[in-house]
C-alpha cells in the first residue's frame, strides 16, 4: 500500500501487517525507528501528486468555478494542454 507520510501511525502500519499488507509509506522525521524504504515505489505517486499541484495554480480548477462537469473537465484539457 502507497501512502503518505500521515499514515505513518503505529495503530495503522499493525493493522497492514496483521492482514499480510505492505506498506510503502516513508517515514515521518520524528520516528524513533527509521523505516528504510526506496523512492522508486513512490515516484508514479509523486508525478501524479505534482500534477495536480500544476492544474491547481489555475483559479478555475481550484475552485470549481464551472458548473458543469462538461465546461470543468474541458477547462481542465485546457489548462493540460497549456501546461
Amino acid at each position: 500500500m502507497l501512502g503518505d507520510q500521515g499514515y505513518d501511525a503505529g495503530g495503522i502500519l499493525g493493522d497492514l501487517e496483521v492482514r499480510g499488507v505492505t506498506a510503502v509509506i516513508p517515514p515521518k522525521r520524528n520516528r524513533k525507528v527509521q523505516l528504510i524504504i526506496g523512492r522508486h515505489p513512490c515516484a508514479p505517486k509523486n508525478l501524479v501528486e505534482r500534477g495536480f499541484n500544476k492544474l491547481k495554480r489555475f483559479r478555475g480548477v481550484a475552485t470549481r468555478y464551472d458548473k458543469t462537469a462538461e465546461s470543468h473537465l474541458g477547462f481542465i484539457v485546457i489548462a493540460s494542454a497549456r501546461l
